[in-house]
């Protein structure tokens, strides 16, 4: 099954494929615009991605909104994670904040929300978590954004540590991929 994602994100891109075998994912196409993230909720977001790209292309397109939270920040950073250091940041620039905000050892956890939205406007979300805490120091070299810092529960190891495999068998966006794609197979 071909699946339109209202990303160009390449991070993501290569993530989703791993977890939906079996399907061809194209990312939004050059020309259409993604809206700003402006809702208060991860499925708020992922929601005005989705319809945005169905709307432009047509098409059911497929939309996520995921993020970090930090007891010690409140919850935050959550809908404005990748925003946290300011509006243009980078990963870099997020993880040295949230590095220099959050000490070691406080909880975390990872949320994703992911939104299909058929042509003909039927919206359906899948969700996915991952508890965890804050590691001493950055570690790994795989994964993005703040897995250098996030040790999931049960393991020594960061996000950025682990294996594609062990990631996506934990991970927020894996939990909410794999209900995605036995959504799609039911």
């Amino acid at each position: 099954m071909r699946l339109l994602l209202a990303t160009r994100n390449a991070h993501k891109l290569r993530e989703l494929a791993r977890l939906l075998p079996g399907h061809e994912l194209e990312p939004l196409p050059e020309g259409v615009e993604s809206p700003p993230e402006t809702g208060e909720t991860y499925a708020d977001n992922a929601l005005i991605k989705a319809r945005a790209a169905a709307a432009a292309t047509g098409r059911a397109a497929v939309a996520d909104d995921s993020g970090i939270e930090a007891e010690a920040l409140d919850w935050a950073p959550g809908v404005r994670t990748a925003r946290y250091a300011g509006p243009a940041a980078t990963d870099e620039e997020n993880l040295a904040r949230f590095c220099a905000e959050v000490p070691p050892g406080s909880r975390l956890r990872y949320v994703c929300v992911i939104a299909h939205v058929e042509a003909a406007g039927v919206e359906t979300l899948f969700w996915g978590s991952c508890e965890g805490t804050m590691a001493a120091a950055p570690a790994g070299a795989g994964g993005f954004g703040y897995d250098p810092v996030f040790v999931p529960d049960g393991e020594a190891r960061t996000m950025a540590e682990l294996a594609d495999a062990e990631k996506d068998a934990i991970s927020h966006r894996g939990h909410a991929v794999r209900a995605l794609g036995e959504w799609l197979e039911a």
